[in-house]
């Protein structure tokens, strides 16, 4: 997966069993935050994080989701748990996490990651953690964010 490419089209189920299509967002920055799994503890504060800055994101027009291997009924609970207000994708196959290069060196884990495309469909940012210990940092995300929604 390069940058400044077309970003792969997808289909996932969200937290809810609803298909989440990426092709469906197309004419706004789309922002998919890959994280190894539900309810660990780098992860619940990085989506809690997520949670706390949702006014700043939402600001941008961006469409955020996350996504991780774990099932639709864990996404759901993870969810409710923490009163998280993105979607959550259930790869469980991990074959969009492949697509864009979000491997992790743990067995059966995607890597923590995040690709922002712009309205076009383009690729234009990508940060992979294939160890998953630190988080992105929100006002790196948004800053990344508002550069492609204003382009």
């Amino acid at each position: 997966m390069n940058l400044n490419e077309p970003a792969p089209d997808f289909s996932l189920p969200d937290g809810n069993g609803q298909q989440w299509r990426l092709p469906d967002h197309r004419g706004k920055v789309v922002v998919l935050l890959f994280y190894p799994g539900d309810e660990t503890p780098v992860c619940t504060r990085q989506l809690c994080s997520v949670r706390d800055r949702w006014e700043d994101y939402m600001a941008t027009g961006a469409e955020v989701v996350g996504i991780s291997s774990d099932s639709v009924e864990s996404h759901q609970k993870f969810s409710d748990h923490h009163n998280l207000p993105l979607r959550l994708l259930s790869d469980a196959d991990r074959s969009v996490a492949a697509l864009y290069g979000a491997r992790s060196l743990i067995p059966g884990r995607v890597a923590r990651s995040v690709f922002v495309i712009d309205a076009n469909g383009i690729l234009r940012y990508s940060d992979v953690r294939s160890i998953g210990l630190t988080r992105p940092k929100d006002d790196a995300i948004i800053s990344v964010i508002k550069e492609y929604a204003d382009a």
